[in-house]
């Protein structure tokens, strides 16, 4: 399927436990322990498809990575079983899960994300990310790799998962009942890889879906993520803060596909953005000021000190950061970028939290009117192809999102007004696999 001749914004929704603000779990009606129950995951999955969304992308790390005294786990259920139950009560929403290439076997991830894209008929995307810190790495390894040897991995670690994906061939499976010929195996091949990393015969278990295989995600800001989006993306999760920023990093981004022989618009650009909505910008901003006041504001003031590369003990709530220290910090870029600019406009510690300092990602406070404006500006400057909404609060927050301003968007058409496929791949405007053409179980 080729992309719509009018560019079009496209939309994700990634749901983080209860919310993306961290004072979310004590937010009135919101389910401090909906990490672990999937009922709150399955209205998330019919909101979003209501509000016709390109996709449900969900985060993982494989371990317990931080103190729980007093911020709850964001997602505790493992993506494809989230997924995998969301497949069932919808129809046409995309299905991305994160799984890490750092511990986990290539043919494991591609059997499983093989299995969702069947179960959700071509509905399926796998986020592949590196992983790492000490927390997470002990459960598996002694010695945690290094970040070299991370992104060799995963280079080589997608490799195998497209060559397992792609080691049925279209006419695989026979299914001629007449003559008892179920498959033809000459279509079925072991792929015999032998790398530097893995040693995998293939072949994979189970045959291509209406889409080939599952949309390839990358997420992160560094530069190493940057020349893996190029070289094997499909689409690109990550966070910007600046809009003549982010169409910079898009560009290079781009241009390193080239070098690697693809198009410069072989993937999407979906970076991450944090909704407050309110009838009025006031609401908005009031409920913003309520959310931060539920949060710990240590926590708060530590991560605005990492997004500056400062000791929080160098920062006070209610004073700018000190001048001699906002002299010295970078231009703004990349995860702490939003927190620097913030910083070096002299504003307090505590009005860099309430404007999403700690975050790292575009931050809209407002009415409905207001959100969609700034995401079509972002849009139309071709900063971005979209952007994954992350809602303050997941129970109301994204409904607000879909009823209010997708509605917005679609009346300044820059969004659908409904699904015109039933694939991920059709969502996104992503051709279907080259070697996959032709049929698919369920076609």
């Amino acid at each position: 399927m080729s992309r719509p001749d009018v560019r079009e914004l496209h939309l994700n929704v990634h749901p983080v436990g209860a919310g993306n603000h961290p004072g979310a779990w004590r937010w009135p009606g919101a389910d401090p322990v909906s990490f672990a129950r999937v009922e709150g995951y399955l209205e998330v999955a019919r909101v979003a498809e209501r509000g016709l969304l390109d996709a449900i992308f969900l985060a993982d790390v494989p371990g317990l990575h931080a103190d729980l005294t007093d911020y709850p786990i964001v997602n505790g259920l493992e993506p494809t079983l989230i997924l995998s139950a969301m497949a069932v009560v919808t129809e046409r929403v995309g299905l991305v899960g994160t799984a890490s290439t750092t511990f986990n076997e290539p043919y494991n991830i591609a059997r499983r994300f093989r299995a969702l894209d069947l179960i959700s008929h071509g509905r399926a995307g796998w986020n592949a990310v590196t992983t790492s810190g000490p927390r997470v790495a002990a459960n598996f390894v002694a010695e945690e790799p290094d970040g070299r040897t991370r992104y060799e991995r995963v280079e080589e670690f997608v490799l195998v998962v497209r060559r397992l994906w792609d080691s049925w061939g279209d006419d695989g499976l026979v299914l001629d009942v007449e003559a008892g010929r179920y498959a033809d195996m000459d279509a079925i091949a072991p792929i015999d890889h032998h790398g530097r990393h893995f040693d995998v015969r293939g072949p994979i278990t189970l045959p291509p879906s209406e889409q080939g295989h599952p949309v390839i995600y990358h997420a992160g800001v560094s530069d190493d993520v940057w020349t893996l989006t190029a070289r094997t993306a499909e689409a690109m999760f990550t966070a910007v803060v600046d809009v003549d920023a982010a169409a910079a990093d898009l560009a290079e981004i781009r241009a390193r596909a080239v070098r690697f022989g693809r198009a410069p618009d072989s993937f999407l650009f979906l970076p991450g953005f944090i909704t407050t909505l309110g009838g009025t910008e006031e609401e908005a901003l009031r409920r913003r000021r309520e959310l931060d006041e539920l949060a710990n504001v240590t926590d708060q003031v530590r991560w605005v000190a990492a997004r500056l590369g400062l000791p929080p003990d160098a920062l006070e709530l209610d004073r700018p950061v000190p001048e001699s220290l906002r002299e010295a910090l970078p231009v703004p870029s990349g995860h702490g970028g939003h927190a620097v600019a913030l910083a070096k406009s002299g504003l307090t510690v505590r009005d860099i939290i309430a404007r999403g300092g700690g975050s790292g990602h575009v931050l809209g406070v407002g009415s409905p009117e207001q959100v969609a404006d700034r995401i079509e500006a972002w849009f139309r400057a071709g900063a971005v192809d979209g952007f994954t909404i992350m809602p303050d609060v997941t129970f109301d927050g994204l409904p607000a999102f879909v009823d209010h301003v997708v509605p917005i968007l679609q009346r300044k058409g820059i969004f659908r007004t409904e699904y015109r496929g039933r694939t991920l791949r059709e969502h996104h405007g992503l051709p279907l696999p080259a070697v996959r053409r032709r049929t698919a179980v369920g076609v």
